[in-house]
């Protein structure tokens, strides 16, 4: 164990002082406020958040180089996290990680192949027949939820892009976890917020 070394990502150092000014940025900015107080066991954890987003930032420029790919045509977060469950559904350090245009490139590049079976699309529809249906006025005019369910043809695309999205960030979630495990040691007290090993995992009620 060395005291000025968080983590290695193949083979190359992490050190303390790019966590510190991780941290002093994030301090920094808008929401500060509302972050736990250095030395605690949430801030630790804030640290061991960190030092997952860090790494994954290695892992990522790693594998963005090693394709040749870059950031220019790459889609937007919008189109990747279009909502909050889709944030939840990829994971906060992935969601962060994707800020940047080189990682929504790899996960475009990882996920290009990704496919929906229209079986699956039309037993969606069939389990949720409302869930895209338009909202329709009412007699006064305004705009209410439709309780009429459109048919399987008028929203079969918009299914299969939902669900396309879906199964795009699973993809890329595993894959992505599958390389910070090949590639990724981290120093004890670095461990992952949710590794039930560090002392600082307990569940508070």
């Amino acid at each position: 164990m060395r005291a000025d070394l968080v983590a290695l990502v193949a083979g190359m150092p992490v050190r303390v002082d790019e966590l510190d000014a991780a941290e002093a940025r994030l301090r920094g900015g808008a929401g500060s406020a509302a972050l736990p107080a250095p030395g605690t066991s949430e801030g630790r954890q804030l640290r061991r958040w960190l030092t997952q987003l860090i790494v994954t930032q290695r892992v990522v420029a790693a594998e963005v180089a090693a394709r040749g790919l870059g950031g220019r045509a790459a889609p937007s977060e919008d189109e990747l996290l279009p909502d909050p469950t889709a944030r939840l559904e990829i994971g906060s350090v992935a969601a962060a990680a994707l800020a940047d245009p080189r990682a929504r490139a790899l996960f475009a590049d990882v996920t290009s192949a990704v496919r929906v079976a229209e079986d699956r699309v039309a037993d969606y529809h069939a389990r949720n027949p409302l869930r895209f249906a338009a909202p329709r006025p009412d007699r006064h005019g305004w705009f209410v939820p439709s309780s009429v369910a459109p048919p399987l043809a008028e929203v079969r695309a918009v299914i299969a892009d939902h669900l396309r999205g879906a199964a795009r960030r699973h993809a890329f979630r595993v894959w992505l976890d599958a390389r910070r495990e090949a590639l990724v040691r981290l120093e004890p007290g670095y461990e992952h917020p949710g590794d039930p090993r560090q002392p600082d995992n307990t569940h508070r009620h």
